[in-house]
């Protein structure tokens, strides 16, 4: 269903569900307002699983409706087994959340189609973002998919992997010399100058609800029941909220009815605004990004306050992972579940470590672990060998094996 309105999470002030992303009165970030009502009254299990293989099966509890290709995805990702990397690392079961199979290869496929689905039904004919990497692929793609144009600005340094994969769909790319932050700071004085639908600004309160599909999926994957903990990277802290904000809505609507998740979150140490905040029971301020996680650099995370009270409420935590850590914690995931994440996902391994280590997690639970990204985009990060050097000989072969003839 598309939203009538959006509130101030901050005041509490409405305002008509437009292209705006702040209130006006407290600088608060504004979200959908949702008949839970009516959505009660119509949305059930079946119904649900009666919808397209994508996103759009949840479209009751979404801002916008759904597009003409909704059953083309995204979402819909496989949720995995991983009992090797389960046993490795001292946990009952961990599963993993497949979303680097999303047509761009990452997670923010799903903020997007929200986002440009809402852009849509505003007569937007730009889309355009501010991007560590990972957004600008899934604007540029799916601005390329409805006829849009996009524009996308990067902070210099990105990986060259995904410069390609924006670039390879036409629309307008830019380096900016700076951080995500300068890009950000860039992109929020064009939205007050431009009638362009920027996603993560005056879309984000419908873009970030694209994120609670994780959840919905999680769930229903799971046979309608939730596991014990999930473990998500934090960039922007937006997708960890969203997260529990998705179970909470199952859970009103009475969906499922196992107790909420506890909800643990990563960053690598060199941008760990969001951990360090946690661990020293204070209120998140901004640092200069410098990590290998470039997809996790925002040294100025807007919803960094509300992820660390969210992982409290929950139960959980947000951990900061070591740089040199997050390579081999990639390798890891890749040698014990044959799933090659980004540098995103060797952060959320190293947090799942760290639960571990800290006893918040263990042999009893149930964890779901997010890959939000592909290996491909980030292939510098891991140590990887030549291959060792031989003649065509099968006898050689053989000895550098180990095998004898």
């Amino acid at each position: 269903m598309s939203v009538d309105s959006l509130r101030c999470r901050i005041c509490e002030s409405e305002y008509p569900a437009v292209a705006s992303g702040v209130c006006v009165r407290c600088f608060g970030p504004l979200e959908p307002v949702y008949d839970w009502d009516r959505i009660a009254a119509t949305v059930s299990r079946e119904q649900i699983e009666a919808g397209p293989r994508s996103l759009w099966r949840y479209h009751a509890l979404l801002p916008a409706e759904p597009p003409p290709d909704a059953a083309s995805g995204p979402g819909w990702t496989p949720l995995a087994p991983a009992p090797r990397l389960a046993e490795a690392l001292g946990v009952g079961e961990v599963w993993l959340k497949l979303d680097h199979t999303n047509p761009t290869h990452s997670f923010k496929d799903r903020v997007v189609a929200v986002a440009a689905a809402k852009a849509r039904e505003l007569g937007s004919d730009t889309l355009a973002c501010a991007s560590t990497g990972n957004l600008g692929n899934a604007v540029a793609a799916r601005a390329a998919a409805s006829g849009l144009r996009s524009v996308v600005l990067y902070p210099e340094g990105v990986e060259a992997e995904k410069l390609v994969a924006t670039a390879v769909y036409g629309g307008d790319l830019f380096s900016v010399r700076g951080t995500y932050d300068d890009c950000s700071r860039l992109i929020v004085e064009l939205a007050g100058e431009l009638d362009w639908a920027f996603v993560n600004v005056n879309l984000r309160a419908y873009y970030a609800e694209g994120s609670k599909t994780l959840a919905f999926e999680i769930a229903e994957q799971l046979g309608w029941e939730l596991p014990d903990a999930v473990i998500s990277p934090v960039a922007s802290g937006s997708l960890l909220t969203k997260l529990w904000q998705g179970f909470g809505q199952l859970a009103r609507l009475e969906l499922v009815e196992n107790s909420l998740p506890r909800i643990f979150g990563g960053q690598a140490a060199g941008c760990a605004p969001v951990a360090d905040a946690f661990a020293e029971e204070r209120a998140v301020t901004p640092v200069r990004p410098a990590t290998v996680a470039r997809s996790l650099a925002i040294g100025a995370p807007a919803d960094g306050d509300l992820a660390v009270a969210t992982a409290r409420a929950s139960g959980g935590a947000v951990y900061s992972v070591p740089e040199d850590e997050v390579g081999p914690c990639m390798s890891l995931l890749a040698a014990t579940s044959g799933v090659f994440g980004e540098t995103a996902a060797g952060v959320t391994v190293g947090a799942l470590q760290a639960a571990v280590l800290n006893g918040r997690l263990g042999a009893g639970d149930r964890v779901v672990l997010l890959v939000t990204g592909s290996g491909l985009k980030t292939p510098d990060a891991v140590e990887t060998a030549a291959g060792i050097p031989i003649d065509a000989d099968v006898d050689e072969l053989l000895a550098e094996l180990g095998v004898a003839a």
